[in-house]
């Protein structure tokens, strides 16, 4: 996907963790976090934002051995091994299993705008979502799919329309998965021809 928006996009050095910022942020949105009015927490969003983080998660770690995949993946292993019950930041000692969804995320912001990336934290707010590695990976190739449909539908010449008749292109995608089996060979070739049926001409 990042070769697709930017063949160069190892040398172009994007912030990826200023997305993952960006993201939590969002996600802290779908959740919810106005104590002054009623909102209800949208987890199909929450999972997607989940899904984008993941991804920028991916690209700095990328981005921080070359893009070397085979690097990338021994060190992605020795993180997923290590598992942290607590944090520490900014001289403070955050115990993840005492921390609420909301809170999750704000750690999460503030590591990813301190240039830090702890998996242990991921994988809380994965649980904390209803998600698993197996689950996540499969919205994750969804959410791909997407990315590539908006970037061949104008997406990055400011052209593409990300509301559908009134609903977000993300809540198309949810509705969408929910009809087809992500094990299926074809999953992702269905998924691409009913975003092109749903899209307005």
């Amino acid at each position: 996907m990042n070769s697709k928006v930017d063949p160069n996009w190892v040398s172009a050095k994007y912030p990826y963790l200023r997305a993952v910022v960006i993201e939590g942020a969002e996600a802290i949105e779908h959740h919810g976090w106005k104590w002054w009015k009623k909102q209800d927490k949208d987890l199909a969003q929450l999972q997607m934002e989940l899904i984008d983080i993941w991804h920028f998660l991916l690209s700095e770690i990328l981005l921080e051995r070359d893009g070397s995949e085979e690097i990338s993946h021994l060190y992605l292993m020795e993180l997923l091994e290590y598992s942290a019950s607590s944090i520490k930041f900014d001289d403070k000692v955050y115990e993840i299993d005492q921390l609420d969804l909301i809170s999750k995320l704000e750690l999460l912001i503030a590591l990813a705008a301190a240039r830090r990336i702890d998996l242990s934290l991921f994988s809380a707010l994965m649980i904390d979502c209803g998600m698993n590695w197996t689950e996540l990976y499969c919205q994750y190739v969804g959410k791909n799919v997407l990315n590539f449909f908006r970037q061949d539908h104008g997406y990055k010449e400011g052209t593409y329309q990300k509301m559908w008749n009134g609903r977000e292109d993300n809540e198309y995608l949810v509705d969408i998965m929910e009809q087809l089996d992500p094990l299926d060979e074809s999953f992702k070739d269905r998924l691409y021809e009913s975003l092109s049926s749903h899209y307005p001409s």
